[in-house]
């Protein structure tokens, strides 16, 4: 049934790789998949910037749950409807930042299944034999250690990856706990201001250390998608979450 598509998507690549390959040369084919990531994340801009003001739009209705809590007590199904159609009455959807990642979930799964397949279209998949300084981009870590260990050829590939990944990672993780500590979502008493945030926003700066294990599972056409978006996401929201986080001055006033 996407059989079409994924033969589609082969021969646009191999066509962008084609126009890049005078620049880029035996790289071509890795440039052409990190623009085709910059296409998408382009594409779904407008709805990071959507869930930044939804965002900005929940803190400030921060004080309205509070006040919500207070009347509804211990009873927690209340006060989640109550939070619920407060939500409603302002337009304000909690789900709106899950919306730019739920999106891009086509583009990575388009990636992995066209660099894992030996064939597309009744053909033989050519994709699989184009490379990034020797690694094959339809390889795996594994097979880079197989093929000269960590710090072969294609072991130094992913080294490159690991380390960009885990730069990301750190300075997403310094940038939501600065975040987090700027608007807290527990209240004064002990009691979430919204239902299950506090739990869940103690392991949300660690999910970017996530990428550290997607990078050396999926083949590294689909890892490079993931670094490539990874990216733009912590410079994207750097830019559009800069009003959530407070001045040094007052990080140090605070400690």
């Amino acid at each position: 049934m996407f059989t079409p598509l994924f033969s589609a998507f082969a021969n646009l690549t191999e066509h962008l790789a084609g126009l890049l390959d005078p620049v880029f040369h035996g790289a071509s084919t890795a440039v052409a998949i990190m623009l085709f990531t910059a296409f998408v994340r382009l594409a779904v801009h407008p709805l990071s910037r959507q869930a930044a003001r939804g965002h900005k739009a929940q803190t400030r209705l921060k004080p309205q749950i509070a006040a919500l809590r207070e009347k509804h007590g211990k009873d927690s199904k209340a006060l989640q409807k109550a939070v619920m159609e407060l939500h409603a009455a302002e337009k304000v959807s909690p789900m709106s930042g899950c919306l730019p990642g739920l999106l891009q979930m086509p583009a990575f799964f388009l990636l992995y299944h066209l660099f894992s397949s030996t064939d597309i279209g009744g053909r033989a998949n050519g994709l699989l034999d184009h490379t990034l300084f020797q690694a094959p981009l339809g390889g795996h870590w594994a097979d880079a250690l197989a093929h000269g260990g960590f710090f072969g050829a294609r072991g130094l590939v992913y080294v490159a990856l690991f380390a960009v990944v885990g730069a990301v990672a750190t300075f997403n993780y310094r940038r939501m706990k600065r975040q987090m500590a700027a608007s807290p979502v527990v209240a004064p008493g002990g009691q979430d201001a919204v239902p299950g945030m506090a739990a869940m926003n103690k392991f949300m700066p660690l999910l970017s250390f996530a990428t550290l294990f997607t990078v050396a599972v999926v083949p590294l056409a689909a890892a490079l998608y993931v670094v490539t978006s990874t990216t733009w996401t912590a410079v994207e929201r750097a830019f559009l979450y800069q009003h959530m986080l407070p001045a040094p001055a007052a990080l140090t006033t605070a400690a």
